[in-house]
């Protein structure tokens, strides 16, 4: 109880936390900690616990990796599936969830069509994977049953012996998978946006384009951030859907990401437990670098100065009281 007689129920708040702290630290932070600290030593095999660390050069694993060129053929192919799904998604995303809210375009069924375009996303992404590898099917598919059907090929097409086709595959599964999600976003931060604003817009005369890109984008800076971030994470660690559409990275690795060559490297072959986890913090670095920048970039620029103003108005009022 207080002094002024009121009871504290802070307590109780950090009683809430301690299930999540505990889980977070055995399920994040010792595995996190454990996956840097096999990174220089010589750990393989299943079942082996015991490693020691590497004397002549802790970083040979690091080496190693950076060296090989299936892992800068899946670092170069993350990358490129990662942002060759993220423009279309996050412009799509953008436009829909301006049209939905917008109030000079009254639209029926609605909440029926955020449903219908944010479906997708419900589905597990190894269902997703096996569905398509399903549909473009060789010799038979419905893809292929269909061309053939309306004689627009004669024979059986192997969709999937070709690099540019598999690849552009599993860039519209994650643009098809993940743009209900963003647009759901982007929804609910220009439902944020105070309605004065766009009537003011009104009332000078802007159209929507103007209101667009000059009210609406500005505003929802942070959640534009927000969802950059989130997308970095999730394109750079994509595993389910290059792993299970087409098995072995694809046509001449065609298909392959980090976290595919990372899966192979512990669980395949020799399981070299130590250099899979050398990929794993190369790509964690990588990711933690990307994040900071787009942070810094995307920052509210007058938020920041105002706060530097601020603390150089405390100095100088320290330095005067003394």
């Amino acid at each position: 109880m207080s002094k002024k007689g009121k009871i504290s129920y802070a307590k109780y708040g950090y009683l809430f936390c301690i299930p999540f702290a505990v889980a977070w630290l055995v399920f994040a932070l010792y595995p996190t900690l454990y996956t840097a600290l096999i990174g220089f030593t010589d750990l393989r095999g299943i079942g082996k616990t015991s490693f020691h660390f590497l004397k002549d050069n802790i970083f040979e694993n690091y080496k190693q990796i950076l060296a090989s060129p299936t892992f800068r053929i899946a670092f170069k192919n993350t990358f490129v599936i990662w942002i060759c799904n993220f423009i279309p998604q996050i412009t799509l995303a953008l436009f829909l969830a301006a049209y939905f809210t917008s109030t000079r375009i009254k639209m029926p069924f609605v909440g029926g069509f955020k449903v219908l375009f944010y479906m997708p996303n419900i589905i597990t992404q190894a269902t997703v994977a096996i569905l398509f590898a399903a549909l473009f099917g060789y010799p038979m598919g419905p893809v292929n049953d269909l061309l053939t059907h309306f004689g627009i090929v004669e024979k059986p097409i192997n969709f999937l012996i070709s690099k540019t086709v598999a690849k552009n595959i599993v860039i519209f599964i994650q643009t098809w998978m993940w743009y209900g999600y963003t647009m759901i976003i982007m929804i609910s931060g220009i439902l944020g946006i105070s309605p004065d604003i766009f009537e003011a817009a009104d009332i000078d005369g802007a159209n929507a384009w103007q209101v667009f890109w000059k009210i609406t984008v500005p505003s929802i800076k942070t959640i534009l951030l927000f969802t950059l971030v989130t997308s970095l994470i999730g394109g750079l660690t994509m595993f389910d859907i290059p792993q299970l559409f087409i098995i072995n990275g694809g046509p001449d690795n065609a298909t392959i990401t980090t976290s595919v060559f990372i899966y192979g490297q512990a669980f395949k072959g020799s399981y070299m437990y130590n250099r899979a986890s050398a990929a794993s913090m190369i790509m964690f670095i990588i990711i933690l670098i990307l994040s900071g920048l787009m942070f810094i970039m995307l920052r509210d620029k007058d938020e920041a100065a105002m706060k530097k103003e601020m603390k150089k108005q405390q100095k100088l009022l320290k330095g005067a009281a003394k």
